[in-house]
């Protein structure tokens, strides 16, 4: 059963067909941020410090400079995903993509919502009436917003797909730049669904440049788009520029390059590169799980680890959020195995029931590696 947010890329020569690691790579890693992130502000730095040493404001700087490459480039490479999926018809996109996602978001909210109601100290954001939920439901989406994103890309990328590109990257873009300038009002995770259409887009319309810009990945490039990434970064914070118009959304672009050209070359690394790829073939449970594990673990571990001394709290400011972030992982993997033996499915993708078979057009193909060139899937 296929457990990953996007569905994987290959090459689309005839013949067999790999699958592009890279892009799995690049998946594993932004899930993996996005774990390292939730434990780093909603736990690690609700510790109570007291080692007089600035170290936990160090994880959450690193955590900031990180948030103009995490979602961007997952929105990216998911909308390089979409391609197939958008050539369908109406009903077949509906079903396979917004249904799916939709269906995903509101399951897993009300989970959640019933797991958060538990820890009552844990800053997130959750739903403590129904009309809270129905905000979240519609209107103001919650932690679990990339799932709801995801929907309603499609419906609007589906909708604008007779008009120019240029056009509709335009006005994506705008939204982007607006919304980075503060003048929209964006209550919860209202702002990351604003603000990341524009790359979804991009990686719908630019797939062919964005791939080859991956297959050609060198070290040298690897190098000048880290000091570029570095360099934007440095710059905006000097100047206090991060709400200047246009200056996160070019933040964003120089981080998503640099993000696919390092995917590209950790494929060469076994040792890392590896064990990224195959959590990027995992990214769904992950991303679902984690959130309530994580609260869990914040209402388990507070106390203890506020009342350490100094020797104590020393080590667990330099390691705590990396270890926590492995620990939460590894139990999202073996929580979404054990649901998996017990039938819940249905937690991962549409109930059975809910599936029809549809047969899509002959020119419409799946890229997949255990496909045959030319054959639906």
């Amino acid at each position: 059963m296929r457990t990953e947010l996007t569905p994987p890329v290959t090459e689309t020569v005839p013949g067999p067909r790999p699958r592009a690691v890279w892009a799995d790579v690049a998946k594993g890693t932004c899930i993996v941020l996005v774990v390292l992130w939730h434990v780093v502000m909603k736990d690690y730095l609700q510790v109570d410090w007291h080692i007089g040493i600035p170290l936990p404001g160090a994880w959450g700087t690193l955590g900031e400079q990180l948030l103009p490459l995490r979602m961007p480039l997952f929105f990216t490479i998911s909308g390089v995903f979409a391609t197939t999926a958008l050539a369908r018809t109406w009903r077949q996109t509906a079903r396979s993509r917004i249904a799916k996602f939709l269906y995903l978001y509101t399951a897993w909210l009300l989970i959640h919502t019933a797991i958060l109601s538990a820890t009552p100290d844990f800053a997130t954001a959750r739903a403590d009436s129904a009309f809270a939920l129905l905000e979240q439901l519609t209107i103001t989406p919650s932690n679990l917003w990339y799932l709801y994103a995801l929907a309603v890309y499609f419906v609007i990328a589906k909708a604008l797909h007779r008009l120019p590109r240029a056009a509709v990257l335009t006005a994506a873009a705008a939204l982007s730049m607006i919304t980075a300038t503060g003048i929209l009002a964006t209550p919860g995770d209202r702002g990351g669904l604003y603000q990341n259409l524009v790359f979804f887009l991009a990686g719908a319309y630019l797939r062919p440049h964005i791939e080859r810009w991956a297959d050609t990945a060198t070290s040298r490039r690897l190098a000048w788009s880290f000091v570029a990434y570095a360099s934007a970064l440095i710059v905006m914070a000097l100047a206090g520029a991060q709400r200047w118009p246009g200056v996160w959304l070019a933040v964003g672009v120089i981080a998503v390059a640099f993000g696919i050209t390092a995917a590209a070359r950790l494929v060469r690394v076994p040792s890392v590169g590896g064990p990224l790829a195959a959590l990027g073939r995992r990214t769904l449970p992950i991303y679902v799980i984690h959130m309530p594990i994580v609260a869990l673990l914040h209402l388990l571990l507070h106390d203890p680890i506020s009342g350490l001394g100094f020797t104590g709290q020393l080590v667990s400011a330099l390691i705590y959020p990396a270890v926590l972030s492995a620990v939460v992982i590894a139990l999202c993997l073996l929580i979404h195995r054990g649901l998996l033996t017990l039938g819940a499915s249905w937690l991962f993708d549409l109930p059975q029931w809910t599936k029809r078979r549809t047969r899509l057009a002959p020119t419409v193909t799946e890229p997949a590696s255990s496909a045959r060139p030319g054959v639906p899937v």
